[in-house]
């Protein structure tokens, strides 16, 4: 089951991959279903759309509800990256219909027609939600369930049964390097001599040509450049309700005036400006997830900047970061709402070590190490945003899982790649934590942080 690094990094907008971007492009995906089988005198009928489990618990703060508005009026996250989404939005709450063909137009209020249903969860994943059309006197025609199951990828309810028992990547044969796991990835690498970013990017040049892909990687650097250097220059108080004051950018003043050269301190920096921009629903990269958007580009912007980094080591940081992402992702989840904050800031956590370690010489044996301290390291981590806002802990927790990450690659560095506890047995350690795990610390803002505030 081969996941593209250019799939993993997705360029679209915060504050949630998994509860604005995927909303928003399954709302998309319905309204574009419905142009071949809308049946006529449209006029007459209504979508709704029900968000069941942490969809319906964070929604609100996760700005859900808008990104399903925004997708059913036919928009994608990548699409309004760089539009005044307040003023869109205006437009669309003011809106009381959908256009689906030039004359044809189907009924649907944003503010009545998104439900936030409180009740139980849809037992395939907790990230579902229902569109539906529906008839003058409130009968069903169309009905279409899809899950939001991390980093902005949807499925719907007949994609989503088949991952209960996923396809082998190792029998994929559209892949010359198809490993499923960590150590069918060391194998492959040590029988064909080849790096983990040289082995993915074989896999990628069987579909994209080498230009389309050194395109695509380029782009989303160019894209996670762009999000840090906004959130380095942006001062004020972040949307919704906390009254929580950007900080990046005041830091990365005093340690430039002080020059200030701890790699710590930079990195926070570095990962707080782009959650900052995230939580203000800015444009930012899935990475994999947006909750942990940070800490990919402030420990790669670390490296290129203070490390003299190159073009090329940008490329293979990428592509390594991104074949431990497609393991993880493979094996366990990216997703808060399923396995709470390791799946999200740990998995970005073992990419960026995994990257690091790659780029600054380390053998495949190393890369694999160095993913699995940090992601070790992060195990047992709950997502409990306050008020179900990506602003605490989720902006701090960027910044360590950043400085984490690091501390990951440069031990794995010092070793020769022996180590006791595999990648593999941390990723499975990792899925069965997050099932064990009590629904009130899975992105439902029920436990936590998210309530001993309000306690206080």
């Amino acid at each position: 089951m081969f996941i593209s690094a250019l799939e993993l990094f997705k360029i679209g907008i915060g504050p949630s991959s998994s509860h604005t971007m995927g909303p928003m492009l399954a709302a998309h995906t319905f309204i574009q279903s419905l142009k071949h089988h809308l049946p006529q005198q449209s006029e007459k009928h209504q979508i709704r759309c029900t968000l069941k489990g942490s969809l319906s618990a964070t929604g609100k703060g996760h700005a859900t509800d808008r990104a399903v508005a925004l997708g059913l009026h036919g928009y994608l996250p990548k699409e309004v990256a760089d539009h005044d989404l307040d003023v869109l939005t205006q437009r669309i709450w003011s809106s009381s219909f959908i256009t689906i063909h030039d004359e044809q137009r189907v009924a649907f209020c944003a503010t009545s027609d998104i439900i936030f249903d409180t009740g139980k969860s849809l037992p395939e994943h907790p990230n579902g939600m229902i569109f539906e059309l529906l008839d003058d006197v409130g009968n069903v025609i169309v009905s279409e369930t899809y899950f939001s199951i991390g980093g902005g990828f949807v499925n719907t309810a007949s994609e989503i049964k088949q991952l209960v028992a996923p396809l082998k990547m190792k029998n994929d044969a559209s892949v010359p390097y198809a490993f499923d796991n960590a150590q069918v990835m060391l194998d492959m690498a040590e029988k064909s001599g080849m790096s983990i970013a040289a082995m993915k990017q074989t896999n990628e040049t069987q579909t994209l040509t080498q230009q389309t892909l050194d395109d695509g990687l380029d782009k989303t650097w160019q894209a996670m450049t762009q999000c840090i250097k906004r959130g380095l220059n942006t001062e004020g108080i972040l949307p919704g309700g906390l009254e929580v004051a950007r900080r990046a950018k005041q830091l990365s003043q005093k340690l430039a005036a002080e020059n200030n050269t701890n790699m710590n301190d930079w990195l926070c920096a570095y990962a707080m400006a782009v959650n900052e921009e995230n939580a203000a629903g800015h444009m930012v990269v899935t990475a994999p997830t947006n909750g942990a958007a940070g800490v990919i580009p402030a420990v790669l912007y670390y490296f290129i900047n203070h490390e003299k980094g190159t073009a090329q080591d940008v490329r293979d940081f990428l592509l390594t970061a991104s074949a431990i992402g497609g393991i993880i992702k493979h094996n366990s989840s990216i997703s808060g709402a399923e396995v709470g904050c390791q799946g999200e800031v740990g998995s970005a956590a073992a990419m960026a070590a995994a990257g690091l370690c790659a780029v600054r010489g380390g053998t495949p044996a190393q890369v694999e190490h160095a993913a699995e301290m940090a992601l070790e390291h992060h195990l047992g981590m709950t997502c409990d945003p306050v008020g179900g806002l990506v602003q605490v802990p989720c902006i701090e927790r960027n910044g360590f899982g950043a400085i984490k990450a690091y501390t990951a690659a440069s031990l794995a560095m010092h070793g020769t790649g022996e180590h006791f506890m595999s990648l593999d047995n941390c990723i499975a350690a990792m899925k069965q934590t997050g099932e064990e795990m009590s629904v009130k610390f899975k992105e439902t803002s029920l436990g936590g942080l998210a309530v001993t505030i309000v306690e206080c």
